[in-house]
């Protein structure tokens, strides 16, 4: 590991350590793992996933800077204490802060965090009629992925395909766009900044 790597994942670690620290306290750090960076690490674990639910392994991992392993140790630590939990999501591990989100709201966020489901709710969410063909041409991609991912939603739970696509729980997933965008991507920021006003439902 470089040092200027190093650093980098030290100044990661802190921002989302500060944000961990402030969260409601959940069980310690047991005698053998008591260090400084072993507290810093699961600190900043626990602050980044309240800010990104949903998130799946590896992108938690990447985002934080830390080894395979590493990242392994702590979740299953923080697991066991009770701060996180964790559902297995076709071939993802997402994580949520325990005890904050439903069954729909983590199925809802899971979708979210996919590029394509996720334009696609956008997409419906602004325009409730949008067709398979429109949403295939703001999305930049085929019949077929907009059809494949619109069953996957459908077997979610989140889309009625019964007369064309229908967003189920549109107040849901507009709430959790808003509420998260800064962790999706900057067209959801975007959607955010216009939507907030509609706001009204409340998980």
């Amino acid at each position: 590991m470089t040092e200027g790597f190093d650093g980098r994942k030290r100044e990661t670690l802190r921002r989302f350590a500060a944000v961990g620290a402030a969260a409601p306290f959940v069980g310690t750090a047991s005698a053998d793992d008591a260090s400084e960076d072993t507290n810093e690490t699961r600190e900043a674990i626990r602050g980044y996933v309240p800010t990104t639910p949903g998130a799946h392994f590896s992108k938690l991992r990447d985002d934080l800077r830390l080894g395979t392993g590493e990242a392994q140790y702590h979740l299953r630590k923080l697991e066991e204490a009770g701060a996180i939990e964790s559902v297995k999501d076709a071939d993802y591990r997402r994580y949520f802060p325990a005890g904050r989100f439903d069954e729909t709201d983590k199925r809802a966020l899971g979708y979210l965090r996919r590029e394509t489901p996720r334009g696609m709710i956008l997409a419906l969410l602004r325009d409730p009629d949008a067709t398979g063909a429109s949403l295939a041409g703001v999305l930049g991609v085929s019949r077929p992925t907009i059809s494949s991912a619109a069953a996957d939603l459908e077997d979610a739970g989140l889309l009625d395909r019964t007369d064309g696509y229908a967003l189920t729980e549109p107040e849901r997933l507009l709430t959790l766009v808003v509420r998260y965008a800064d962790s999706f991507d900057a067209e959801a920021v975007a959607f955010a900044d216009d939507a907030a006003s509609l706001v009204a439902y409340a998980p």
